[in-house]
């Protein structure tokens, strides 16, 4: 068991998406810098002063690059200061050489469990360790001040390890939101594609019994079977083009539509007066988009009963125009705790992504909180209707 782990912990990769340098770590090496300079300038009993001065900075330069490379940037730190421990007991000084800022150190220590990836951070703590060692063998602190001193170095790296467990951890949850939609899409996706298939044969032997007497029925029924054949493609170029997973096993049942709002604002139990407003033609909508409309009002209407404090009212408005539906949820009470998005919210994100459209979720202007939608109802250029391409 204890190998197993070992190995899992030495083949985990870094974290995707590490961040080279940001604002902060320019200012974190400015307040660096200036306490090098406070602390050399001010302090009297700095033990080879250059030296000191001179690693101190150092150290402060590689907190820019402590998360592309972790390990590096924790081999030179610890590094320069053996050798620095090792030169001390050579030369003899009676004083600890370097400068107190030294202690930036942590940082790295925390960069290393945060960004390193296993093999990284298994190198880096022997390297860190073999540091303290080496130090609390060579000098004359007592033994129990060193073990102290080796422990608060590493609650920096346990503090580390924490938040990207936590960071990891809402990833994960975040790709199951994503996967459960994408199987809702596949089931989605089943439904339209065998609706259309179905209506297409019925119409193709239609025409064979037809076209008999009468050729000309024949040609209608050809071109109904050209229009099916159409929107069927439009509707699984909605879908499939980011579907990964393919396992369709669960119960297949028609998706609910924008048919179905009114029976979901008026359900029993609600604390909020719902105003729903219907505009255009919404009869039409391709399946994909009309069970995303649903789905997108269905969560904010429920988040709503769940997080508006003192709301009253909750104002629906479904329009569809020319090449577009536009979906918005919007109610008159206060939000507490939404400091970010809830997975539902991703959810319906991703599946807006999908479909070629956006969402938006977040304070309304004056109070309350707001859910903006917009979907497409046909497809580009490129998913367009077969007879535009002559």
């Amino acid at each position: 068991m204890l190998r197993d782990d070992l190995r899992t912990l030495w083949t985990e990769p870094r974290p995707p998406d590490a961040p080279a340098r940001v604002r902060r770590d320019w200012a974190l090496l400015a307040v660096g810098l200036a306490a090098v300079a406070l602390e050399a300038g001010l302090r009297e009993d700095v033990v080879w002063r250059p030296v000191a001065l001179v690693c101190a900075v150092g150290l402060c330069l590689l907190l820019l690059w402590r998360r592309t490379h972790p390990l590096a940037t924790v081999t030179l730190a610890f590094g320069s200061v053996a050798v620095l421990q090792v030169a001390a007991l050579a030369a003899g000084p009676r004083e600890t050489v370097g400068l107190d800022t030294g202690a930036v150190v942590l940082v790295l220590v925390y960069a290393l469990l945060r960004w390193g990836s296993g093999r990284e951070i298994v190198l880096g703590g022997a390297v860190i360790l073999a540091t303290g060692v080496l130090c609390s063998v060579t000098d004359e602190t007592p033994v129990v001040e060193n073990a102290v001193g080796l422990v608060f170095l590493l609650v920096p790296g346990a503090v580390g390890a924490a938040v990207r467990f936590r960071v990891t951890a809402r990833e994960r949850q975040l790709e199951q939101v994503r996967s459960r939609e994408r199987e809702q899409l596949a089931r989605e996706l089943h439904d339209t594609v065998a609706h259309h298939v179905s209506a297409m044969v019925i119409i193709a032997q239609a025409g064979r019994v037809l076209a008999g007497p009468d050729p000309s029925p024949a040609v209608d029924a050809l071109e109904g079977v050209e229009e099916e054949g159409a929107r069927t493609l439009e509707e699984m170029r909605a879908m499939v083009a980011a579907l990964r997973d393919r396992g369709v096993g669960a119960e297949l049942a028609p998706p609910a539509g924008v048919a179905d709002l009114e029976r979901l604002v008026r359900a029993p139990g609600g604390r909020l007066r719902v105003d729903l407003g219907l505009d255009g033609e919404l009869d039409s909508l391709p399946p994909a988009v009309d069970a995303a409309v649903y789905r997108i009002v269905q969560e904010s209407v429920t988040n709503a009963m769940r997080h508006a404090v003192d709301a009253t009212e909750l104002v629906v408005r479904v329009t569809a125009e020319r090449h577009t539906v536009r979906v918005s949820v919007r109610d008159n009470g206060h939000r507490t705790g939404r400091g970010r998005t809830g997975y539902g919210l991703t959810g319906l994100r991703e599946r807006a992504t999908l479909l070629g459209g956006r969402l938006q979720a977040g304070p309304g202007a004056d109070r309350g909180w707001q859910v903006e939608a917009e979907l497409p109802t046909a497809r580009s250029a490129s998913g367009a209707h077969p007879r535009a391409r002559r």
